[in-house]
């Protein structure tokens, strides 16, 4: 593994490994267990994208490594703004051990990966998010018991948490149905993907347009905003589109009893989920949010350490 750039590119033990090594480093975390793999490494992190959860996450792990970490905004590079990837790729892995990058276009993280000599992990694009996966898989387990053997139903957007969700569960094993209305479905190339990657594991996929047929049966229930940063001017019309993609209390019974409710965050209650859901005792959300801090440190480790 010299990268993280789609869980599609990793294979099932690469996974494993970093999901073995994030309950390991978090429970040493717990217990007041001293990990410093990364001291004396510096980690750039540029984002066109803000976040909150990504920033913290990434800064305050990579201090827990003994590393340190340079938050790079887009407003303070010329990446973008008239000098190429290529140079500054090179440029950077001059100065850094690694990079990671919040943007937009995937090109971009595949170019700094290309054109590089340090590793580099997506901490989001608009096609994948695969640190935030990784994180709802450590959850799954503390839940489950288990990373395989389960159905998790995702009812929304066709967008990257979608996309990283059907790469992730191919690669685990795990079944996966996935609910979006017409004209918001995943993208096709992913959806092939994934299930070139699920027949050797033998994860079953599912798509429809109809929430009830992915949700009936589900161990995990998973959504994620209508309206993504960068789609503000189409909010009213995707409002409209989402209209009976809502998971409520009505929707969420359809899932098995002992069934877990999962969302990334930022989340809006009310729209893609009933305040009594996201409130709710099924809910998890907030230990999902902190396993993002301990499957990041566990890429960062893996990829920076000597």
């Amino acid at each position: 593994m010299k990268h993280l750039l789609t869980l599609h590119d990793l294979t099932t033990e690469e996974i494993n490994q970093i999901l073995d090594l994030a309950k390991k480093l978090k429970s040493d975390l717990k217990n007041g267990v001293v990990n410093e793999p990364l001291k004396g490494k510096t980690l750039g992190m540029i984002f066109s994208k803000s976040s909150t959860r990504t920033r913290v996450s990434f800064e305050v792990g990579m201090g827990q490594l003994g590393g340190r970490a340079l938050f790079l905004s887009s407003n303070d590079i010329q990446l973008g703004r008239g000098e190429s990837i290529y140079d500054t790729a090179n440029v950077l892995s001059r100065y850094l051990d690694g990079i990671m990058i919040r943007t937009y276009a995937q090109s971009d993280v595949e170019d700094l990966a290309k054109y590089g000599s340090i590793p580099i992990i997506n901490g989001l694009t608009d096609l994948v998010h695969p640190c935030q996966i990784l994180a709802d898989f450590q959850t799954i387990e503390e839940y489950k018991g288990k990373r395989s053997g389960l159905k998790i139903a995702y009812v929304g957007d066709g967008n990257n948490i979608a996309h990283s969700l059907l790469y992730g569960s191919a690669k685990l094993g795990v079944d996966i149905s996935v609910a979006s209305p017409e004209n918001y479905t995943c993208n096709e190339e992913v959806v092939a993907n994934a299930k070139d990657d699920a027949k050797k594991t033998g994860a079953e996929i599912i798509l429809t347009n109809d929430p009830k047929e992915a949700v009936k049966g589900a161990d995990v229930v998973i959504t994620d905003t209508w309206c993504s940063m960068g789609q503000d001017a189409e909010k009213q019309e995707r409002i409209k589109a989402f209209q009976g993609f809502q998971v409520d209390k009505k929707l969420f019974g359809l899932a098995k009893d002992d069934a877990i409710f999962m969302h990334c965050l930022p989340a809006y209650r009310g729209y893609e989920v009933a305040e009594d859901i996201i409130d709710g005792p099924m809910s998890v959300i907030f230990d999902e949010a902190e396993n993002r801090l301990h499957a990041q440190k566990a890429v960062m480790q893996l990829l920076m350490s000597e």
